[in-house]
């Protein structure tokens, strides 16, 4: 099996450091999940680029994405570490050329840049941005990742756009990884995103079931045959909830009930390790080259040795 294996981490999103009080334990605990996946072989670590809680806002630890990218960047040694994915509309997109470029050498050339358009309408109220419409989120975002792309290619960066305009960016360093840090553009929307995938991006990633994720890559294959690119040349990754246990019984049980009716459950991973190797059998059989795992436990470090164990040896 050739798959990789990436990790989302608990970075406090979706609640799951509420009982870790104290911020400076929570950020150890966070990043001691990074170290152990590095020692143990995982191909890659995610974080969320988010403000708030989910399933509602709470008075609850989440670290921002891209401060603590640069952190893990310096307190691991060899696993990638990426967002999943930046809000664009968070942040000026030549600034954040220019922040990626950073954390690339921070990380002597591991970053995954991703980056999509957007979401979560009540962070966007609560902290002061607007909220275009989703039509209009996309179209900010296929400016975003050419001016992204002219930071990181140009030497003095120019790009006239209707929402964006740069004007001489010089953007030094630019990065180690060449040609460029490779750009993963989250989202499957078939008649924009995906396309935007085929154009501009290196890697893309999607969620769902076994067919949604084979009908998104034909798409996207499709897309890719209009512009004469090579479609293998861009990384397929998915991002699916796992709960592995000793048997699918032991793993159906640490499923939360809560989460059954979520898009998150949309072909989750759940079952020993026998039923999970026959899942990634039939993943990879589709061209799926790199999962994300979003663990149901994610602080807990046995599942991770278990899982190394089992799949990456």
């Amino acid at each position: 099996m050739s798959l990789k294996f990436g990790l989302s981490l608990p970075q406090g999103w979706t609640m799951e450091l509420a009982a870790i009080k104290d911020p400076i334990e929570a950020y150890e605990s966070m990043t001691r999940v990074a170290q152990f996946a590095d020692e143990l072989g995982f191909e890659s670590a995610w974080l969320v680029d988010h403000f708030h809680t989910i399933p509602r806002p709470a008075q609850e630890i989440t670290f921002e994405c891209w401060t603590t990218t640069a952190a893990l960047a310096r307190d691991t040694k060899r696993i990638r570490i990426g967002q999943m994915v930046t809000c664009n509309g968070y942040r000026n997109p030549a600034l954040l050329a220019k922040m990626a470029s950073t954390v690339d050498v921070l990380s002597h050339g591991r970053l995954n840049f991703g980056i999509g358009a957007g979401w979560f309408e009540h962070e966007y109220r609560a902290y002061g941005y607007d909220y275009p419409d989703a039509p209009d989120r996309l179209r900010r975002l296929r400016e975003a990742v050419q001016v992204i792309r002219a930071m990181w290619e140009q030497e003095e960066a120019v790009f006239e756009g209707k929402y964006y305009h740069v004007h001489g960016a010089i953007n030094q360093p630019k990065g180690v990884q060449k040609p460029h840090i490779p750009m993963l553009i989250g989202g499957s929307g078939e008649q924009v995103t995906l396309k935007l995938v085929a154009q501009y991006g290196d890697a893309c990633n999607i969620y769902g079931n076994l067919e949604t994720i084979k009908h998104k890559f034909a798409i996207l294959k499709g897309h890719c045959e209009a512009i004469g690119r090579d479609y293998n040349s861009i990384r397929r990754t998915v991002t699916l909830a796992c709960s592995l246990g000793e048997t699918d019984d032991e793993a159906r049980a640490k499923f939360p009930p809560a989460l059954m009716n979520r898009p998150v459950s949309a072909g989750a991973l759940i079952g020993s390790p026998d039923t999970l190797r026959q899942r990634f059998a039939e993943l990879e059989a589709i061209g799926v080259e790199e999962i994300i795992l979003g663990f149901i436990d994610p602080l807990q470090l046995d599942l991770l040795r278990l899982f190394a164990r089992e799949f990456i040896g």
